[in-house]
């Protein structure tokens, strides 16, 4: 057995436990090792990692269990007490090589809010992905009532552009044809870097430092923070792809206010008739809550119709989840029982919402990143089946067939 690792939640995650892999490795741990990174975004997703780890106790005797993530920062005793759990390691010192070697001293998890820089950690290998991620950013400055990520992660914090460049010319000489920019709040970049850079200004040096990237992609938005570089460079650059996903949580005014949000409803509106204006192929998702604290069927149907109105096509749905030491968990809360039920209803308005994308891509010509498994994607983030022998590449499909599911496509 070699080293193993299981991860919970978000792409940065992802990105990170690719990071950690290698770093485990060159430590010299091996065969018994498994490393747990974690997520605090949800109880679900702690109770998942929680679960992982008993189960992984149970299954390998003797295995050497490492804990690190946002659940595991928040609460180091509480993972540390679990069992099989060698050591903790906080998310302010996981990417640092000296964190794993072998006789590492299992000291107190620093506070994470003391963290002033991003450690940066090149990598040019994802297992089993044909998409790559580089983190620009990490942290949040914003208090968002119903959010603990900062707990979690620390202040908001970007890698210089010389390092992205640095890492996007390694993945595309690696073989990767498609890279996505991550971070916790990726649309906060640039403040605390020598000349304030944006996240547009910073998105369009790195497609002019990097010409021959064929397909960059953006992670999760929050929608407050969209710059007029990033406008101008949407507008302008095809390798950017036409799909953004925006951190929307909610299509009332008054629960976004409670939320603690920057955005307004006619925001999101006015956000996605923008972008459809300058590229009318442009695809949309975004993340939503359902059954926040005080939230009426009124409200709730303000979400509903929001994903109609906004042209919303890939929707994250979350059922409410209260999270420790935040100021939703003491407002009033509504039965678990319905804020399941809306975020169901909210679900079914997505996959009807993306089968009428799906649906208006039949027939059409798509260039799709192949992916393990005849899986791919296309421009818009459109899932893709196929038969084509390859992955990694970028191909000419003829979309032949459409269902719930995505499109089926051949070579065209």
């Amino acid at each position: 057995m070699t080293v193993e690792v299981l991860t919970f939640g978000c792409r940065l995650n992802a990105q990170e436990s690719a990071v950690m892999r290698d770093l485990v490795v060159q430590a010299g741990h091996g065969a018994g090792t498994i490393l747990v990174n974690t997520c605090a975004v949800t109880a679900e997703a702690e109770a998942q990692a929680r679960q992982a780890i008993r189960r992984a106790a149970r299954d390998n005797p003797g295995a050497r269990i490492l804990v690190t993530g946002c659940a595991a920062q928040i609460a180091p005793d509480a993972w540390a007490a679990l069992p099989g759990v060698a050591r903790v390691i906080g998310n302010g010192d996981k990417l640092r090589p000296e964190s794993w070697a072998l006789d590492a001293p299992a000291g107190p998890v620093p506070d994470i809010m003391t963290a002033r820089e991003v450690v940066a950690h090149p990598v040019t290998g994802f297992a089993g992905r044909a998409r790559a991620l580089v983190q620009v950013q990490q942290g949040c400055d914003h208090r968002c009532t119903f959010c603990v990520i900062p707990q979690g992660r620390g202040p908001s914090r970007s890698v210089p552009i010389g390092a992205i460049v640095d890492q996007v010319r390694a993945l595309l000489a690696a073989g990767y044809r498609e890279v996505v920019l991550t971070g916790v709040d990726i649309a906060s970049y640039g403040p605390d870097l020598p000349g304030r850079p944006s996240l547009g200004q910073m998105v369009r040096r790195l497609l002019a430092l990097v010409p021959d990237l064929p397909r960059l992609r953006l992670s999760s938005l929050d929608p407050a923070g969209m710059d007029e570089a990033l406008w101008r460079v949407l507008a302008e650059e095809p390798r950017l792809m036409p799909h953004l996903h925006l951190s929307l949580q909610h299509g009332a005014d008054l629960i976004l206010k409670r939320m603690k949000r920057r955005h307004g409803r006619a925001d999101a509106i006015a956000l996605a008739r923008r972008a459809r204006s300058l590229r009318p192929d442009i695809a949309l998702g975004a993340d939503l809550i359902a059954g926040f604290p005080t939230e009426t069927e009124a409200h709730f149907r303000d979400t509903l119709d929001l994903v109609e109105e906004a042209g919303l096509s890939f929707l994250h749905v979350f059922p409410y989840s209260a999270r420790p030491a935040t100021p939703a968990a003491r407002m009033p809360q509504l039965p678990v029982a319905l804020r399941r039920d809306r975020a169901a209803r909210l679900r079914e308005a997505g996959r009807a919402a993306a089968r009428r994308l799906y649906d208006s891509r039949a027939g059409r010509v798509e260039t799709v990143l192949l992916e393990a498994n005849g899986r791919g994607h296309t421009e818009q983030f459109v899932p893709v089946r196929h038969a084509v022998p390859a992955i990694g590449e970028l191909r000419r499909l003829r979309v032949v067939g459409v269902d719930d599911h995505g499109l089926i496509a051949e070579v065209a």
